[in-house]
């Protein structure tokens, strides 16, 4: 049986080189972002590519939960779906979640906040997915993954991440080629320049974040959440 990997991310995180990292294995398809069309659609959020995201994923969730959770081509063993917790809107059912294998990806609120505010101003706690994150791991529990340990050290964390999901590492996670790829969705242009020229994850930058004074308010909220799910992580 396939097994469905729900990884649950923020933004400013490495989610999309883990997406690569899954991809890499000879025996995995990966998701990017499927709730993303339903998430712009509901909010009416202008995001860059807002129309094209529209087109190019089905805006009902019903929808995206049933390709989620229904039969997939050449049934893989490994349907690693990489998700912005901040896409689980309130008024998303949450039944079908249960026939999701959960994974969770996290990230210190300094370092998430500092990276959002270069690029939007303004950022809440709703942007950046972590009370979602919570949400799922309260109800489904899974493996956590701090951004920091894969990029300190990404075999051992991607071994015990493998481990704990219930399937093999492979080696071939620790490298790609770079370039586009077909499953990368179409906002890729906009957000995916540096993994695209990437063959790998980056080093880990121990350098301190810089948070404006007016948005540490905004980190101190996020943090209670962040530490709930670091006191788990791998």
């Amino acid at each position: 049986m396939t097994i469905r990997v729900a990884m649950w991310s923020g933004p400013r995180n490495i989610s999309t080189a883990m997406m690569r990292s899954f991809e890499s294995r000879a025996d995995t398809v990966v998701a990017d972002e499927p709730l993303y069309a339903h998430y712009l659609a509901v909010t009416g959020i202008d995001h860059p590519g807002r129309e094209q995201i529209l087109a190019s994923q089905p805006t009902s969730w019903p929808e995206v939960a049933a390709a989620l959770t229904g039969p997939l081509p050449g049934d893989p063993a490994v349907h690693y779906q990489k998700h912005m917790a901040h896409h689980l809107l309130p008024q998303i059912g949450r039944d079908w979640l249960g026939k999701l294998t959960h994974a969770f990806l996290i990230r210190d609120p300094e370092h998430v906040v500092a990276s959002y505010a270069r690029v939007r101003g303004e950022p809440t706690l709703a942007d950046l997915g972590y009370p979602q994150q919570a949400e799922i791991f309260r109800a489904y529990g899974g493996p956590v993954v701090d951004a920091a340990d894969v990029l300190r050290d990404p075999e051992t964390t991607l071994r015990r991440l493998c481990a704990g999901l219930g399937f093999a590492f492979d080696p071939a996670m620790l490298s790609w080629a770079p370039g586009p790829r077909d499953s990368d969705g179409v906002w890729a242009p906009f957000w995916y320049a540096a993994v695209r020229a990437s063959t790998g994850f980056a080093p880990y930058d121990p350098s301190p974040a810089v948070v404006p004074a007016r948005l540490r308010p905004l980190v101190e909220a996020a943090r209670p959440y962040y530490e709930e799910l670091a006191e788990h992580r791998l």
